[in-house]
C-alpha cells in the first residue's frame, strides 16, 4: 500500500455549495465528491441554498445551524442518489460578488462585505476547501472568492477553492460539455417530437422557445434530436437580421445607435419557411429558437422585464415563442390572405430536474471525484476541474476563464460555420433566407409564388 502523504492532507473538512438553476446529475456531482472525501476519512458539509445563508453569515446576528443551514454528510444521505432527480442541498441565486466589478473593488470593505461573510462562515466552521457547483455566475464567486482572499493580510486563514462546471446551456469554456446538458436535450427533443405529431395532425406549426440565454447549444440539440424544421441561436444573428436603434443617454443626451434583431426580419424568415415547405407539399412545421435571442431585441421591448441578482433579464416573462408565434400568424395571413395556426411554447424548467441521462451521471460523477483529486492529490486552489477525451480529468485555472479586467467569465459560443453548426444547417428545410453554414452567405431565393 502507498503511504506516501497526500498533497493536500491538510484538507480534513470540506465544503459543497450548489448556485444557480438546477440541472439534471446534480445529486451525482455532489454524492461521488462526497463519498470521494469521507472514504478517505474526511469530512463533508453541504451548505443549503446556494450562498442564500453563507452571505448573510454573522457570528452573533446569523449563525449557521446543523440541519436548517447546512449538513454534515453521513454515508446515508449519499447512499443511492446519483440517479436522484433534483440537488440534495438546494440550489440558489444569491450573488454575493454583486458589487464587486473591477479587481480594485477587492480592497472595498463595503463592497466586498458579502464575500468577507462567506470568509468568515467557512473560517468559523473551520472549512479547509470549498467546492463550488454552478454555472458561470457561479464560477465569477468562487474567483472573487479566491481572489478575496489573496487580498488578505500575510498569515490569515484561508480556504482553498475548486469549482465544478453545471448548465443545461452547455456554454462553458473550459470543458467540451457540461453535466444535464444531454438530459435536458434528450428530455426536450421528446417533446419537440410530441409537438411534431401534433403539427403535423393540425396542418400546424410550433414556435419553440428553447432556454439557451447566451449561446445557442441547447437550442441546437434540441433542433437536431428532436428533427425540428428551422433553428436559430443567438450565434445566427447578423446584419440580415438586425435593425438600427438609437439610444439617447438621460444625462448627456448623447445619441448612439446599435443593431438589434428585428422582430419584422425574425417573423418573415419564419413566414419564408412555413411558404417554402408548402410549396413542397408539407402543410406543418416546427422552429427551434434559443431563448437568448429575446436579449437582442430593442431596449425599448426589454426595459420593463425583471431582472435577477445577476442583472440578467427574466427571460420567462418575455414568452419569446408566444410572441414570435402571434406575430407569423399575423405576417403570414398579411403576405398570403390565408390564415395559419401558429402556436407558442417554452420548453425548460420540465428539463431541469428530469431523470439524468446515463452520460450526465458519469460525467457528473466523474467531475465531483475530481474534486476530491484536485484538492487532496493535487492540493490545488483557484482551478477549475474538467474533463477531455473519455472523461480524462484536467485542472483550469481560474485565470484561464476569467476576464482579469471585468472579473467576467467568458462563454463558449458556436462557431458559425463549424462542423457542429452545419450540421444543424444541413438537417433543416433550406429557404432563400435561412443561414446557409458558410459564414455571410446565404442561399438565392427561391420565387415565392403566394405573394
Amino acid at each position: 500500500m502507498n503511504s506516501t502523504p497526500k498533497k493536500g492532507n491538510h484538507v480534513r473538512r470540506v465544503g459543497i455549495v450548489f448556485s444557480g438553476g438546477p440541472a439534471p446529475a446534480a445529486n451525482a456531482v455532489i454524492s461521488a465528491a462526497s463519498i470521494s472525501f469521507m472514504a478517505d476519512g474526511r469530512e463533508v458539509v453541504g451548505f443549503f441554498h446556494g450562498y442564500s445563508n453563507l452571505q448573510d453569515y454573522h457570528p452573533l446576528k446569523h449563525r449557521l445551524l446543523p440541519d436548517e443551514h447546512y449538513r454534515v454528510f453521513t454515508e446515508k444521505d449519499l447512499t443511492g442518489i446519483r440517479n436522484q432527480r433534483g440537488i440534495l442541498i438546494g440550489t440558489a441565486r444569491a450573488n454575493p460578488g454583486k458589487d464587486v466589478e473591477t479587481p480594485a473593488d477587492l480592497d472595498d470593505a463595503t463592497k466586498t462585505a458579502r464575500l468577507r461573510n462567506i470568509y468568515s462562515a467557512m473560517v468559523d466552521l473551520e472549512i479547509d476547501a470549498l467546492i463550488s457547483i454552478g454555472g458561470d455566475d457561479t464560477l465569477k464567486t468562487a474567483n472573487l472568492l479566491y481572489e478575496y482572499q489573496r487580498h488578505l493580510p500575510e498569515g490569515a486563514r484561508r480556504f482553498q477553492i475548486v469549482h465544478l462546471p453545471k448548465t443545461i446551456d452547455n456554454d462553458y469554456r473550459g470543458i467540451d460539455f457540461t453535466f444535464g446538458f444531454f438530459t435536458a436535450v434528450d428530455f426536450m427533443a421528446k417533446e419537440l417530437q410530441n409537438l411534431h405529431a401534433d403539427c403535423l395532425a393540425t396542418s400546424s406549426y410550433f414556435i419553440v422557445e428553447t432556454m439557451g440565454r447566451k449561446a445557442g447549444w441547447l437550442s441546437y440539440g434540441v433542433a437536431i434530436a428532436g428533427e425540428a424544421h428551422m433553428v436559430l441561436g443567438v450565434e445566427d444573428v447578423d446584419e440580415t437580421l438586425t435593425e438600427a436603434e438609437v439610444l439617447v443617454d438621460p444625462e448627456t443626451g448623447v445619441k448612439t445607435t446599435q443593431q438589434r434583431l428585428s422582430m419584422e426580419k425574425l417573423t418573415d424568415l419564419v413566414v419564408d419557411l412555413i411558404l417554402t415547405r408548402e410549396r413542397r407539399g408539407q402543410h406543418y412545421g416546427t422552429v427551434v429558437l434559443a431563448e437568448g435571442l429575446a436579449e437582442l431585441l430593442p431596449h425599448a421591448t426589454l426595459q420593463t422585464l425583471p431582472r435577477d441578482d445577476h442583472g440578467h433579464i427574466s427571460l420567462g416573462a418575455m414568452d419569446l415563442g408566444k410572441l414570435v408565434a402571434a406575430n407569423v400568424s399575423e405576417r403570414y395571413e398579411a403576405r398570403t390572405g390565408r390564415r395559419k395556426k401558429v402556436s407558442g411554447v417554452q420548453l425548460g424548467y420540465e428539463s431541469r430536474c428530469a431523470p439524468p441521462h446515463a452520460f450526465d451521471v458519469m460525467l457528473g460523477s466523474q467531475l465531483g471525484i475530481g474534486a476530491y483529486r484536485a484538492l487532496v492529490e493535487e492540493n490545488l486552489d483557484g482551478h477549475m476541474v474538467s474533463v477531455c477525451g473519455q472523461l480524462d480529468l484536467q485542472y483550469v485555472p481560474f485565470h484561464e476563464l476569467v476576464n482579469p479586467e471585468t472579473l467576467r467569465t467568458d462563454l463558449r459560443f458556436i462557431e458559425v460555420g463549424s462542423d457542429f453548426h452545419r450540421l444543424a444547417r444541413f438537417l433543416e428545410t433550406r429557404t432563400d433566407r435561412i443561414l446557409d453554414w458558410r459564414p455571410g452567405r446565404r442561399v438565392e431565393p427561391e420565387p415565392d409564388s403566394s405573394e
